[in-house]
Order: structure tokens, then C-alpha cells, then sequence
């Protein structure tokens, strides 16, 4: 989350892969010399030591969404804007988009099949917040693993719209005991534990099923524990999902099916199910932070460089400071903020607009971003021309194999826009030679980091994007994600790479291409 650079004042060939430009040619080639390492340099490890150890101190009770830290850390973040000389990005001056939460507690549900009833947590649990409602099937739809890929596909020939639609966990193997889809002893995405929760529950959502039974029994006593008591979960208010979806019991899974455990074989089932729904969320009110350098020559197309905000509070008395998550990408930001306002000073401001956005809930499930893209973009998504996201840039992976210390995982930079994945290569090897790491940009990480942090808001909007990510690490999620433990000359060196790669992209003569579609 140290060259010179010469400004091109002539405009030259753009980048071109078919329809796009030459590599050699990805950024702005004009020249008067200007040095914008002059404003890199502004970015030190001085200045982000001093700020984080305000900002993940226990001052700032680990802010949590819509805590009284959460509150301290916004006017910390306002504040530190208004010092440098950088307005609000919106029109009436506030530095505060207020963002409209809810908090969801259990919901009250009653499910019966065939007049046998079961009960809340000990035979289902709600994975998401719904709406209040009332379903009653008379039949549902079995679709064995609930998989859609190119080698295998439960949904074909089957209608699921509108419809009560059950699933069990894993994938279909081979007798000789591989797995179908990949033909090795490899199991798919479609099994593991992380990405088969959402993998499925998309595929179910993406074809219209009303509600979905996901029968996976060997971790139905975990999640009836975590989704079954009041946790703090949370979601954009007035935006419960349209789609029910529950974890299911063996119990409850065969009275509906009484093979399950053994039958694969997609199809339609008479019954009498019903299931009363009645949503306890109560309101809770949060903020992102947002100010704004107005481009010079093109000031209605946007770059947005992020980092959330928020971080888990305290729990049971320990305070969860969040340095590395997310304290080091919001500090990057101010920093970054810091040298576009410099060169502004100059005369050397951005060619189009930047806009810092420090969101809040992201730790809640993205709901800062979301509510930008999704409810009340300041500016048009259509006028974004990219999201640089920096969330945790501040340690090291233990777990990484190639031991230099001066790396960064980026996520995301190639799966939109091959030109803002050149440019950023080509400032990396311009400025700062940092080892750019894409290991966890792979469509089939079991991690799904790609679409665990803010920028993927941005990116299902078609907007490219860039994570930038240092991995996670023991401290990752507890109390001793401290600023003790932060490495400040990393930081620095990230912080200006993300600063130059923006750099290039807000002065290049044309807009980034988008070629390619979001996923």
C-alpha cells in the first residue's frame, strides 16, 4: 500500500499491441528537464516512521469501523490534507463521504421441509445478510457440486432462476481416484476450502437461483460457530443480498436428499420447504476520506490511489494496532499525496486528476469501496482511468522463497489493461528496480487475494488495477501488528514506486486502453 524523469512537453508514439502501442514507447517522452525524483525524495522512511507510529497507536483503538478510533483516524487523515495543501474531493468542501453501514446480527430463521422443523445454528446458519422474507417451494433444484467450469458443468440443461437450489462440497473424481477437472491428484479451485464458498455461490448467483443450501459437512461446526453469534459482521445498508444462502446440516441436507452424500446427479425435487427470514441489522454510520489534485490538462480523467483506513479495534482488551494492515499503505498514501502537492507547488502538477481515497470497512468486506463504486462515486467511473491500491507494503513474507528483501507482490496489474502493466514494469526499472513479484496474480491463487482487497471494487467496474501487496506474515490480524515491527526502508522504496508508476500513468499523452474484461 531515483532517477531523472524528463518531462515530455512533445507528444510521442504511444504503446501498441495490435490496436495499442510499442513497449519501448508505454510512457510520456517529452522533455523539459524536470527531476521528479526531486519529489520521490520527499517520500522517507523519516517521515512514514513518524506518521504510523501515530496512526496504528494505541491512541486510535485499532480503528474499527464506526469506533471512536475509526472517527480519530478519519480527522487524523482530513487533518494531515488539509496541512498539505490538498482540498476535499467533494464539491461542498468535506473531506468525509459518509457511508451508510449496517450492523448484521444473527438473523431470525425458521426453515421446514415436509413439516419436519430445524432449527437456527444447530441445522443451518445464514453465510450472508438477506432481506426479510418469506420463501415456500414446492420443489427445489439439486445441482450435485454446484460447478460450472469448461471440464465439467452441473448446471447444464438445469433452470435454477427464481428457484431454491441445493449444492454439496468438493468435485467429481476419476475411479482411479484424480480429480475430473484437472485429470491429477490436484484438486481445483472447486474444492478448496478458501475459494469454494464464493466459487460456487457466484456460479448460483450469476444464473438467478433465489436461494442456496450448501451442504459441506466437515466445516459446518467452524462456520455454525463463527456465522451463528453476533460478530460485527457488516454490510452496505440497503444493500442485503438478494440471494439467501445457507450451510446446511447432514440432517437438514437428507431430508432433502437422501443420498446426497453419495449422488451426483443433478435434478428436480418435490418437496415442502419453507423458510422465514427476518433480518436484525441495525445502522451504523462510517466514513472514507477523500481529497483531490485537479489535473492540469486533463482534470476530468481520474486516477485513484487507495488504502483502507479501518483495522479490527480491540478484542478481549488487546488492541489491534494494524501497522502493516492497512497503517502502511495509509501513510504511503499521505506521502504520495505529499509529492503530487510538491510538484504541484512547482508547476509540475498532474496532467489528470488524482484522487486519494482513504475507505473505511474494508476489513468488514470491502464496504468503503464498494459504497464509492457501487452507491456514490464522487467522480464518474467511466472518467477512472485506473486504481492503484496499496494495502499492508510494509514487511516482509516469511513463507517467500527468493530471500532479497526488496520485493513487492503485485496483483491485478495485466488482467485489465496490458498498457498500465508495461508502465509499471517500465517505471520500476526507471526508478527503483524492485523485485515485482507476481506469484499471488495467478486466476487460480487459492488465496484470492485478488479479490480481497479495495481495488476489486474497481476492477469488476473495468477499471485496471494494481495491488500492491507484501504478503502476509505471522502478526498478520493480531495484536502485535505493531510499528516496531514495520521495515521503513522497504516502505520508502514501495511508497515511490507506487508514486512514480502514478506518476506515469496520470502524464502520459493518452488515456490507459482497457483490453481486456473483468472477471
Amino acid at each position: 500500500m531515483k532517477n531523472l524523469f524528463t518531462i515530455v512537453i512533445a507528444s510521442t508514439l504511444l504503446y501498441s499491441c495490435g490496436s495499442s502501442q510499442t513497449k519501448s514507447e508505454a510512457t510520456t517522452a517529452i522533455k523539459t528537464q524536470v527531476d521528479i525524483t526531486k519529489y520521490g525524495k520527499t517520500i522517507t522512511e523519516t517521515e512514514l516512521k513518524t506518521a504510523l507510529y501515530k496512526y496504528a497507536s494505541d491512541e486510535f483503538q485499532g480503528r474499527e469501523t464506526g469506533k471512536p478510533g475509526q472517527k480519530m483516524a478519519v480527522n487524523y487523515l482530513r487533518d494531515t490534507y488539509k496541512s498539505l495543501g490538498i482540498s476535499a474531493a467533494k464539491p461542498d468542501g468535506n473531506y468525509f463521504q459518509d457511508v451508510a453501514l449496517e450492523i448484521n446480527d444473527v438473523p431470525t430463521v425458521n426453515i421446514s421441509n415436509n413439516g419436519k422443523e430445524f432449527k437456527n445454528i444447530d441445522d443451518f446458519v445464514s453465510v450472508t445478510s438477506s432481506g426479510t422474507g418469506v420463501i415456500s417451494a414446492s420443489e427445489i433444484v439439486y445441482a450435485g457440486f454446484g460447478i460450472e467450469d469448461d471440464n465439467y458443468n452441473d448446471f447444464t440443461n438445469l433452470e435454477v432462476k427464481g428457484k431454491v437450489v441445493l449444492i454439496k462440497s468438493g468435485e467429481p473424481k476419476k475411479e482411479d481416484g484424480t480429480f475430473l477437472i484437472t485429470g491429477t491428484t490436484e484438486a481445483s479451485k472447486w474444492s478448496n476450502f478458501r475459494q469454494q464458498f464464493a466459487s460456487k455461490r457466484d456460479v448460483a448467483k450469476a444464473k438467478g437461483a433465489k436461494t442456496v443450501l450448501f451442504y459441506y459437512p466437515e466445516v459446518y461446526a467452524m462456520a455454525s460457530n463463527r456465522f451463528g453469534k453476533s460478530s460485527g459482521r457488516m454490510s452496505l445498508a440497503g444493500k442485503a443480498d438478494e440471494m439467501y444462502y445457507f450451510l446446511i446440516n447432514t440432517a437438514l441436507a437428507e431430508s432433502l436428499v437422501k443420498d446426497i452424500s453419495t449422488s451426483n446427479t443433478a435434478k428436480t425435487i418435490t418437496t415442502d420447504l419453507k423458510i422465514d427470514y427476518k433480518n436484525n441489522s441495525k445502522p451504523l454510520q462510517s466514513e472514507n476520506v477523500a481529497a483531490f489534485i485537479k489535473g492540469s490538462e486533463k482534470p476530468d480523467e481520474i486516477i485513484v490511489i487507495s488504502a483502507h483506513l479501518d483495522h479490527e479495534g480491540v478484542k478481549e482488551g488487546e488492541i489491534y494496532n494494524g501497522a502493516d494492515d492497512d497503517g502502511s499503505g495509509t501513510v504511503a498514501v499521505l506521502e504520495i499525496a505529499e509529492a503530487f502537492a510538491e510538484a504541484r507547488k512547482d508547476g509540475n502538477g498532474p496532467k489528470r486528476s488524482i484522487l486519494f481515497l482513504n475507505v473505511t470497512g474494508e476489513e468488514k468486506g470491502l464496504l468503503g469501496s464498494a459504497y464509492y463504486t457501487d452507491v456514490d462515486p464522487i467522480f464518474p467511473l467511466a472518467n477512472t482511468v485506473a486504481n492503484l491500491n496499496i494495502d499492508m507494503i510494509g514487511r516482509t513474507d516469511p513463507k517467500r522463497e527468493k530471500r532479497n528483501r526488496d520485493y513487492l507482490y503485485l496483483i491485478g496489474s495485466d488482467k485489465l489493461s496490458t498498457d498500465l502493466h508495461n508502465i509499471s514494469e517500465e517505471a520500476n526499472t526507471k526508478y527503483m528496480n524492485i523485485d515485482l513479484d507476481y506469484t499471488f496474480n495467478d486466476d487460480n491463487d487459492p488465496n484470492r487475494f485478488y479479490y480481497r482487497s479495495d481495488h476489486y471494487n474497481f476492477a469488476k467496474n473495468n477499471i485496471p488495477v494494481i495491488f500492491y501487496f507484501n504478503g502476509t506474515h505471522d502478526d498478520y490480524h493480531q495484536p502485535s501488528d505493531t510499528p516496531d515491527k514495520i521495515q521503513y526502508d522497504l516502505l520508502e522504496n514501495r511508497t515511490r514506486l507506487i508514486f512514480y508508476t502514478a506518476w506515469e500513468v496520470a502524464n502520459r499523452k493518452d488515456r490507459l486502453i482497457v483490453d481486456k474484461v473483468a472477471n
